[in-house]
């Protein structure tokens, strides 16, 4: 097969899988991992697909990604009432790591300016803690998400790697007792993937609506979450099996 076709066929590959991984893109041209990196950055330059750590995603896999600005309108009082919960874990001298969610962003509105050290890929956690004198604020960089005002790719992936936090506060757009939580959008579960790798706690800030869905990337299983708080609409049947799995549940609300 001629360079150009192989680069023909990953595009369309990447465009209709969504994602697709360095090994198996290996396996089905029958070249080493590193041709295709190097397919894929060609690809990247010319702006015909995206790199994801490990693989490719396509261009429209960054646009499934809810606007920030309806995120933020969604469940307002879930997410005010799990964000305040969640700032009462937040301790002086913690290093912390705060997702592009909108829950982390009611987080860094609520949180008081204390010694803290903040991990964040999200302009709006950023530019919000700004203000708190005593807060160091980490951003990873990368690739901006207009939707999101958030960086992803590899390089906001690579920089997570530099550090150790005390605490992650993620979110994510389904929780599924059978599968964990997942994400509509692989970039932002990348992300969310380093930020629980990188700490020694995960807390998952989720409301109601995002149970029993399953989104197409997943994020982690429920072995890798210590915390979930949510609020009492979620159905008992899930805080129960979660319980069950040993996952610690906090209810927030009426």
């Amino acid at each position: 097969m001629l360079v150009a076709e192989r680069l023909q066929k990953i595009v369309e590959l990447v465009s209709e899988k969504g994602s697709i991984r360095n090994t198996e893109l290996s396996a089905i041209f029958h070249v080493t991992e590193e041709t295709i990196r190097r397919d894929l950055y060609k690809l990247e330059r010319e702006g015909k697909l995206l790199r994801s750590h490990g693989g490719a995603v396509s261009i429209r896999e960054i646009h499934t990604e809810t606007p920030f600005d309806i995120r933020e309108i969604t469940n307002i009082h879930e997410k005010q009432l799990i964000a305040l919960e969640a700032v009462q874990h937040i301790k002086p001298s913690d290093r912390i790591a705060l997702d592009a969610s909108s829950t982390a962003w009611y987080m860094a509105k609520m949180v008081p300016d204390i010694a803290i050290t903040v991990l964040t890929n999200s302009m709006k956690v950023a530019i919000e803690l700004s203000a708190k004198e005593k807060i160091q604020i980490i951003s990873t960089g990368g690739m901006l998400s207009k939707k999101s005002l958030s960086f992803v790719g590899p390089l906001a992936e690579r920089s997570l790697d530099l550090y150790h936090v005390n605490k992650s506060f993620i979110s994510s757009k389904g929780a599924y007792l059978e599968r964990g939580i997942s994400e509509s959008n692989e970039l932002q579960a990348l992300i969310k993937k380093k930020m629980i790798s990188i700490a020694d706690k995960t807390f998952l800030l989720c409301d109601f609506s995002k149970f029993g869905k399953q989104h197409l990337t997943q994020i982690a299983d429920w072995n890798q979450i210590h915390h979930v708080i949510t609020d009492v609409k979620t159905d008992q049947k899930f805080v129960e099996g979660l319980q069950r799995m040993s996952v610690q549940v906090k209810l927030v609300g009426d």
